[in-house]
């Protein structure tokens, strides 16, 4: 099947790609299934060393890469960001994995005559399903770590980003040991389908929907799935707060890459007393802000990519409008060149009746409700089908309390979004917003193994349970 590709600067049509039929889609995944097993009994050093080259080889194509990438996200700031965290990740989890797979030794167990020995076995084949927001590295944040656990891996990104696909694979077909167990395909939902169908691990990040879809698939299969989804992430303002840091660390939080993250702030509540000093000072930051037209580096505000995920902005912009929000900056749906562009968009007057408050809208849209206490600003940030993260502002004490009453799975005090900076912490996601062990911290390797362990037996008497 043949899918076209549009450009989201131009909103020209300019790139096509065929996806695998599922007899090519099978016999790539027999493949690096029948080639991982030689990829685990090497051991990590052997691992450790393929990856480095490839690490290698992944720089050397690097600027190929952020052009591509560039194209099909149409933002640069980002992109190179992107594309630049991918070797310190692969350092990093080689550093973690040689202190992890360190030689299992025997020792002895709650019964002094029987010892144990602990092994883990990784799975053969993990399927990575990827979106379109940040290609590159929610591609690659699953598949570092379980390459180094000693699995084959099968990358689709998203239809709507898929020519940074070519550079990559280039890079790995560069180093022969790395081309037999890392290899990505281009394709849309049906080729997505049928690669939970191959793998015996899933790992997906994307909306809710499609998400719980994949998850019931996995189910089905009886395999493990992954599941990082959406997200409506709140933001608290206490009266204690230095307001100018919280404008700047929530405004950094709600439109960097254009609001297209799912840990994005999409929804703030502030102190009554402080509101309106607040509100202020946000919508001044925000329109020191430019779009990122005519050229890439012409300001901050990148394209939206998907144009459904535009008509989707503009529907919750309209709602909130008809329904009383009071818009201070930004508010429309933009076209320029071809692209659809939403400027920095700070609204007042909202509330759970409006969809910019309760349903993603994955924009440079922030919506500010006034609250008169902590237990009020508590109870709205956890009004909500989502659990990804957070952020409060304000007294540590007091922000501490409130943020360990929040109902998601990382939570950022006096700053914003340090989930897409720091990987040292781990965590869940509550609720709909996904399912599955942390993909964060060193217990993120974990999800790629099984756990066996090996009973001895080290006397020769007989045991006190068995029959005589």
């Amino acid at each position: 099947m043949s899918f076209s590709v549009r450009n989201p600067r131009t909103g020209q049509v300019d790139y096509s790609f065929d996806s695998p039929t599922q007899g090519e889609l099978s016999s790539i995944c027999l493949s690096l299934r029948n080639n991982q097993k030689y990829w685990a009994e090497k051991g990590i050093d052997y691992r450790i060393g393929v990856m480095q080259a490839w690490k290698n080889a992944y720089v050397e194509n690097q600027a190929e890469l952020i052009d591509a990438l560039a194209t099909d996200t149409g933002r640069i700031y980002e992109t190179t960001l992107e594309v630049e965290t991918i070797p310190k990740s692969i350092d990093r989890w080689c550093d973690i994995a040689k202190e992890l797979f360190g030689n299992s030794k025997p020792k002895p167990s709650s019964i002094p005559f029987i010892s144990m020995e602990q092994h883990t076995i990784p799975y053969a084949l993990v399927g990575i399903i990827s979106p379109w927001n940040v290609p590159n590295l929610l591609a690659h944040i699953d598949a570092i770590p379980a390459l180094l656990a000693g699995s084959s891996v099968i990358i689709k990104p998203s239809e709507f980003t898929p020519r940074f696909i070519d550079p990559l694979q280039k890079s790995v077909e560069s180093i022969q040991e790395m081309s037999g167990i890392l290899h990505y395909v281009q394709g849309a939902a049906e080729t997505g389908a049928t690669l939970v169908d191959e793998v015996d691990l899933i790992c997906f990040t994307g909306s809710v929907p499609t998400g719980k879809k994949v998850g019931e698939q996995a189910a089905k299969n009886f395999i493990p799935a992954f599941l990082e989804l959406g997200g409506k992430d709140a933001a608290v303002v206490l009266e204690s707060a230095n307001l100018d840091n919280a404008a700047s660390a929530i405004l950094w939080g709600s439109v960097v890459n254009a609001g297209q993250s799912c840990l994005s702030i999409e929804r703030v509540y502030v102190m009554d007393s402080v509101y309106e000093s607040f509100i202020s000072l946000l919508t001044e930051k925000a329109k020191k802000l430019k779009l990122a037209y005519p050229e890439m580096d012409s300001g901050e505000i990148g394209p939206i990519i998907s144009p459904n995920q535009a008509t989707l902005i503009e529907g919750h912009l309209n709602d909130a409008k008809s329904k009383g929000a009071v818009v201070h900056c930004g508010g429309e749906l933009e076209h320029q060149g071809g692209g659809d562009w939403v400027f920095p968009t700070v609204l007042s007057n909202v509330n759970h009746d409006m969809k910019v408050m309760t349903e993603e809208t994955f924009g440079p849209v922030i919506p500010i409700m006034s609250v008169s206490s902590s237990d009020e600003a508590i109870r709205c940030a956890n009004d909500t089908e989502f659990g990804l993260s957070g952020a409060v502002f304000g007294d540590e004490s007091k922000a501490r309390s409130i943020a360990e009453k929040m109902e998601a799975g990382a939570i950022s005090i006096n700053d914003a979004g340090l989930t897409s900076i720091l990987y040292d912490g781990e965590k869940n996601s509550f609720k709909s917003s996904g399912l599955g062990g942390s993909r964060m911290g060193q217990a993120s390797i974990q999800r790629f193994l099984r756990k066996k362990v090996l009973y001895t037996k080290t006397n020769t008497d007989n045991d006190p349970w068995w029959y005589k």
